[in-house]
C-alpha cells in the first residue's frame, strides 16, 4: 500500500507535534511538512503538493477556509480540524472529506484518514480516465489528418434519405439505440449509437462532454457552475447540457476556465 503524504496545518506547535506522533502510528501515511498560518499553509501546499491536508480552522491571519479559497482547484484532499462542532456543516460545504474535533482521539483520526485515502484513490482514478481520454483524442486528431474530411451525413427521415451538412449540427444526444441530432431549428432521430457517431465526427469540431452528449465546439457560448462543482455547457441557441465529471477537465482545457 502506497504511503500518502500529509501536510499538517495548525497554529499551535504542540498540536502539530501531537498530530505528527499520531500519524507515525498509522500505517500508510507520512508527514511531509507543517505550517502555522494561512500564508505558510498556502505556500507549503503549493510547494509540496500533498495528498492530504490536516487543516486547522482557526488560525492567525485568517482561517482554514481561507486556505481552501486560495488554493482553488489545486486543493488536496482535506480533513478539517476544529475545536467547535458548529464548524462541521461548513466543513462539508468546503468539500472536506471529514472533520475531527479537538482534542483529537486516535481512533477518530484513523477513521478520517481511511476516508481520505478512499477520496485520494477516487480522485486519482478520475484523473487517469481523463488522461486516457486526452491521449485517445490526440490519436484521433493524428488519424484525421490522413483521412478525407466528412462534410455531411445521410439520414433516414420519414422514409426518405436526406443529406444533413455537418456544419448544421449543434449537438447530438444519446436516446437508447438512437441519437437525436439537433440543428438550430429541429432535430432528427437517427438509428446509430453515440459512440459510432463520435468516431465519424471530426474531433477538432465536435467534443464529447457527457457520456450521452456530443457538442459542436463553436456552439458552446459559456459554462455555468452547477451544484456540487458540476458544470453545465450553455450553447448559443440556449440549450443547456450537463458536463460529465470525467469530461470536465477536457472541457475546462478547451474553454480555458
Amino acid at each position: 500500500m502506497k504511503d500518502l503524504s500529509v501536510l499538517i496545518v495548525d497554529d499551535e506547535p504542540l498540536a502539530r507535534r501531537r498530530l505528527v506522533r499520531m500519524l507515525e502510528a498509522v500505517q500508510g501515511f507520512r508527514t511531509i511538512g507543517e505550517a502555522g498560518d494561512v500564508r505558510q499553509a498556502y505556500s507549503r501546499a503549493r510547494e509540496l503538493s500533498p495528498d492530504i491536508m490536516l487543516l486547522d480552522i482557526q488560525m492567525p491571519g485568517g482561517s482554514g477556509f481561507d486556505v481552501l479559497d486560495q488554493l482553488g482547484k489545486d486543493v488536496p484532499v482535506v480533513i478539517l480540524v476544529t475545536a467547535f462542532d458548529h464548524h462541521a456543516l461548513r466543513a462539508f460545504d468546503a468539500s472536506a472529506v471529514d472533520y475531527v474535533t479537538k482534542p483529537i482521539e486516535p481512533s477518530r483520526l484513523h477513521s478520517a484518514l481511511a476516508r481520505a485515502r478512499l477520496a485520494v484513490e477516487a480522485r486519482n482514478g478520475v484523473e487517469r480516465v481523463e488522461e486516457l481520454q486526452e491521449t485517445i483524442l490526440a490519436l484521433r486528431l493524428a488519424l484525421r489528418k490522413d483521412q478525407a474530411r466528412q462534410t455531411d451525413l445521410w439520414l433516414k427521415h420519414q422514409g426518405d434519405a436526406i443529406r444533413l451538412p455537418l456544419d448544421k449540427i449543434n449537438w447530438i444526444e444519446a436516446d437508447r439505440d438512437y441519437v437525436r441530432i439537433h440543428t438550430s431549428d429541429r432535430y432528427f432521430l437517427h438509428h446509430e449509437s453515440l459512440a459510432s457517431m463520435e468516431r465519424r465526427l471530426d474531433p477538432t469540431e465536435f467534443m464529447r462532454i457527457h457520456r450521452g452528449a456530443i457538442v459542436r465546439r463553436s456552439c458552446i457560448a459559456r459554462l455555468k457552475q452547477a451544484p456540487f462543482s458540476a458544470l453545465i455547457a450553455v450553447l448559443a441557441d440556449g440549450s443547456e447540457i450537463r458536463v460529465g465529471r470525467t469530461y470536465s477537465r477536457t472541457v475546462r482545457m478547451f474553454t480555458g476556465v
